[in-house]
């Protein structure tokens, strides 16, 4: 079998007006996920994951943070782009399929090579709030 990495996604949202239900939204997104994950991914789970109906393709919690201004939205964007780097997934953040990059690159708030010369230093409280 070939390297397991337990996944742990980031995203920016915007919730209506006086919801702040992000506990529902995630345990719905790892149900529908898992649904369709293929099994060689899954590993045996333990007897609490099994009671809770979790998989164990997904870290167990999640951290919510209130973006406060536009500094703050730009640096958790930064973060989410070059993550897949941070964990040795990909070289570059333009390698990784899966994300908004490319459309921020489309749109010009990137180049494309943006994160690919040097490793980008994050503060140690962006993605941990």
């Amino acid at each position: 079998m070939g390297r397991w990495v337990r996944s742990h996604p980031h995203s920016i949202w915007t919730l209506p007006e006086g919801d702040a239900d992000f506990s529902s939204r995630w345990k719905r997104i790892k149900a529908r996920f898992s649904l369709w994950c293929p099994e060689s991914y899954k590993h045996q789970q333990s007897a609490s994951r099994l009671r809770k109906g979790e998989q164990t393709i997904w870290q167990r919690r999640f951290w919510e943070h209130h973006i406060r201004d536009e500094t703050d939205f730009s640096r958790h964007v930064d973060y989410i782009h070059y993550n897949p780097v941070k964990h040795n997934l990909v070289n570059r953040p333009r390698d990784w399929p899966y994300s908004s990059f490319h459309r921020y690159v489309a749109d010009g708030a990137y180049s494309l090579d943006w994160g690919s010369a040097e490793a980008i230093d994050f503060d140690e409280k962006i993605g941990r709030e």
